[in-house]
């Protein structure tokens, strides 16, 4: 039986953004059994550049996630490395809910000591310090390094290759040199275009946060696990129509 699993990017997406998010997971990393399907925002969303900017893309990933499992899938893989929703989704939920950042993050910790987050501009760096904090991992990060560029969602990195994967690699080396740096994350799954280049051109390994919760996801399945509902408890009484009036 096909397992289908539901990757939630958080922004409205056209035909053409959705096959250059969905590039993050090649066909050929899609395991038999399994079927992927990518879901964009059917609200209005901004590059989350501020706290509330967060709070209204949990809101977006968690509608997003509840249809997901009333519609039988059997994963929900958030596509945003802020992890946006995660634990109330965890909480809501019974079937298995990836983030991205969480999973980069304890990856990282596997293949080297020190790991630095490589980013495009300056106001995403709170989101990272946030779940950082939040996964009690601040001392494994030994930076977050930006780029200062506007982030594109919609065209991600098309077009910009010669420019944008130059920088990246000089803040990354920074990161390296400077830093102390083992492990590299990219800081958005909107950069996985950049991969291959800064894998053929770091001395560490890079990691590709969408690919990895994706595949995250794959495991948890194969294993017949999920989260633990003593850590994330169901609530008492269920208010999805609080919080999505209208659907």
């Amino acid at each position: 039986m096909t397992k289908r699993i539901k990757v939630i990017f958080p922004v409205p997406m056209n035909e053409h953004t959705r096959d250059l998010i969905a590039s993050q997971v090649p066909k050929e990393f899609i395991h038999p059994g399994f079927d992927v399907q990518f879901v964009g925002s059917k609200r209005l969303a901004t590059l989350a550049n501020s706290y509330y900017d967060m709070y209204i893309m949990d809101t977006i990933v968690i509608e997003a996630g509840v249809a997901a499992e009333q519609e039988g899938c059997a994963a929900v893989c958030i596509n945003t490395v802020s992890d946006s929703g995660l634990s109330a989704l965890r909480s809501r939920l019974r079937i298995p809910v990836v983030g991205p950042g969480q999973a980069s993050f304890h990856l990282a910790c596997t293949l080297g000591h020190k790991f630095s987050i490589l980013t495009m501009w300056q106001p995403w760096v709170p989101l990272y310090r946030k779940t950082l904090k939040e996964y009690g991992l601040e001392h494994k990060c030994a930076s977050i390094r930006h780029i200062d560029t506007r982030p594109d969602v919609r065209e991600l990195l098309q077009g910009k290759e010669e420019v944008v994967f130059a920088k990246l690699e000089a803040a990354a080396r920074a990161a390296i040199e400077q830093d102390g740096a083992d492990v590299i994350i990219l800081g958005s799954t909107t950069m996985h275009q950049s991969h291959k280049y800064l894998v053929e051109h770091l001395p560490v390994p890079v990691i590709n946060p969408g690919l990895v919760a994706y595949k995250l996801c794959e495991m948890l399945l194969e294993l017949d696990l999920t989260h633990s509902k003593l850590a994330f408890p169901d609530p008492e009484t269920l208010q999805d129509a609080t919080l999505f009036p209208g659907t």
